[in-house]
């Protein structure tokens, strides 16, 4: 915009934000000497009148909106660009002579226009500028100045391409900028207030997609993301956890058929040869394990289930569900410490069995301790398994829908404190194992509620069992689907990261060492065969006969070596399957890996 006045003044202020800090400096700018040599013989008043008026041409920058300030011939006009304040005309004042005002233009760098006062020149007024610069400017910029100054006292008028060349950069004149004219070209700067409600409607309509606002565009990774979640993490999370609970089963079984028989072989050779030899460090790890075993069976007796049943159904429906909350947690706990305590106790053992004769006695010492710490936590973990299977059959048999209260709080408290977290990969591994362990824990707690309804139930009651254990199996895997699904997808774990879990989990079962530590499933099944057992022995002592004593013995018997015998097959086929899926699983993963390479 341009103003033109005789006497009015402009009120001129541009304000913006720069990063540098303003440093006001004054740039004075002499006469040249192309005035005539009359005027170096005018009165000192005149003289000090044209210095004056010559600092008063000063200019003030900053990174605003400024381009250019120009004054010519007495008339005053300002351009504003949205670039950064690049030059300033100053206008030299007339000579007494009557020669035409002369524009020069001087480079700008970091200042800021302020408000001045300006005038037509015409009628006595003055320009006035201010500059504002950092103290530490260029040495270029010194270097143009000097060289201006010098030109200045040569007698040369410098006009604005010659102060562009000086400066090593070209101008460009850029026209007058009508803001206005900016407003309503530019649909970025209008307002909608200036927009009646149906164009903002209409323009809403066909802007594009009605959320673009509050979402974003997907893309190809987004939509696989969304899919892996849905689908392929899922399945491979299931396939994972059911694997290892076959794995935890096969332990269980081989602690009940292989761990006795070893036993029981190695009882026969010594009757047999009659020489005592040291024994090996598998067979005394099974000697610790059967001790161990032994114990936890003999105090779980004199635990009575009814006594325990009674008091835990004689509670309210929050408390019944907050013990089996606390009760699972300390499950956890038992089974990470006992799985410590084991490995200890084993450790112990290949010490004592290939140990010196110099240090049996510290070696059997050691043995001893591990051996009476692992009886201890053993039995405290088979007492915390007892009252959480107890409690379970609690909510199955009540008619208030107990077990719908107990398994909503558990599974999404479980969801909730797992979920939103974060983990890394080796993490996850540890989580799906003990969600292994887990599952094979209700399955030891639905064959406990199995046996009490065989011992105590009236009336039809294997239909409401199956439905009720149908239940506690499908809201556990949906739960574990949902809390490892998102979990996955919080911490950005593709799919691939279980197979490998798998892969894992295979090469444990194939006694293959693993790379780089990797974690392995650790379970420890003392304690869940102690509970076992103790639930198992009321259902064999119901249906053996009340004869004389030999007959009943010979029905024990009978039924020792029919449980047995089915023990050892279900141990043959889970085991020999677990190898076989294992085998396969392997060599399908190491042709992947060599297809991919």
């Amino acid at each position: 915009m341009a103003l033109r006045s005789g006497g009015r003044k402009l009120s001129f202020d541009i304000l913006a934000i720069s990063q540098y800090d303003d440093v006001v400096a004054a740039t004075s700018i002499s006469r040249s000497n192309s005035d005539p040599p009359g005027d170096g013989a005018s009165s000192p008043t005149r003289r000090k009148k044209k210095k004056r008026r010559s600092r008063k041409g000063k200019t003030l920058l900053d990174s605003s909106a400024v381009s250019e300030i120009s004054a010519i011939d007495g008339d005053v006009s300002y351009s504003c660009t949205t670039s950064t304040v690049t030059e300033a005309a100053v206008v030299l004042p007339p000579d007494l002579d009557g020669e035409s005002s002369r524009a020069v233009t001087l480079p700008l760098v970091f200042g800021e226009l302020r408000q001045r006062n300006v005038g037509s020149m015409a009628n006595g007024g003055s320009a006035e500028m201010m500059v504002s610069e950092e103290s530490g400017c260029s040495k270029k910029d010194d270097n143009v100045k000097e060289e201006i100054a010098e030109k200045q006292s040569d007698g040369k008028e410098i006009d604005s391409d010659q102060k562009a060349e000086l400066s090593g950069r070209k101008l460009e004149k850029e026209g007058t900028l009508d803001w206005k004219k900016l407003m309503a070209e530019d649909p970025n700067y209008t307002l909608p207030v200036e927009k009646s409600p149906m164009k903002y409607f209409m323009d809403e309509m066909y802007a594009g997609n009605s959320l673009r606002s509050t979402t974003t565009l997907g893309n190809d990774k987004e939509r696989e993301r969304v899919y892996d979640t849905i689908f392929r993490l899922p399945w491979r999370c299931e396939l994972l956890i059911n694997f290892g609970f076959f794995v935890c089963f096969d332990s269980f079984l081989s602690l009940l058929t292989i761990m006795p028989t070893r036993i029981i072989m190695t009882f026969w050779r010594l009757l047999r040869t009659r020489q005592l030899k040291r024994p090996s460090s598998a067979e005394l790890s099974d000697y610790g394990c059967f001790v161990v075993l032994v114990a936890g069976v003999t105090l779980l007796q004199q635990a009575d289930i009814s006594l325990i049943y009674h008091m835990i159904r004689g509670q309210g429906i929050i408390k019944l569900y907050v013990v089996y909350n606390v009760l699972e947690i300390f499950d956890k706990l038992c089974q990470s410490f006992g799985g410590d305590v084991m490995q200890s106790l084993f450790n112990s053992a290949d010490g004592l069995a290939n140990c010196s004769p110099e240090n049996v006695q510290f070696w059997l010492w050691r043995f001893f301790s591990d051996e009476v710490l692992a009886v201890v936590s053993s039995i405290i973990h088979s007492f915390v398994l007892l009252a959480q299977a107890i409690t379970l059959s609690t909510c199955i048999v009540a008619h208030n829908n107990a077990l719908f209260a107990m398994l909503v709080s558990n599974n999404f408290a479980e969801i909730k404190s797992n979920v939103f977290k974060r983990y890394s990969k080796e993490n996850v591994q540890s989580l799906v194992y003990f969600d292994s362990v887990e599952r094979f824990h209700i399955m030891a707690f639905v064959l406990f509620v199995l046996a009490q309804n065989i011992l105590e139930a009236e009336g039809p009651w294997f239909e409401s069992f199956l439905c009720n254990a149908l239940v506690v199996y499908v809201c556990e895997v949906m739960i574990d689907i949902i809390k490892h699904s998102f979990i996955a997808k919080f911490n950005d774990i593709k799919p691939i990261a279980f197979s490998e879990f798998l892969e894992d989990l295979c090469k444990q079962t194939l006694n293959i060492q693993t790379e780089n530590g990797k974690k392995n499933l650790i379970f420890v099944p003392l304690a869940p065969a102690c509970v076992v057992i103790r639930v198992l022995r009321p259902v064999y002592a119901a249906h053996l006969p009340y004869n004389p004593l030999p007959w009943r013995l010979f029905w024990m018997l009978v039924l020792f070596a029919m449980t047995f015998v089915m023990l050892a097959s279900l141990k043959m086929m889970i085991g020999m399957g677990l190898r076989k899926h294992a085998r396969w699983y392997v060599r399908r993963c190491q042709r992947r890996k060599l297809h991919f390479d």
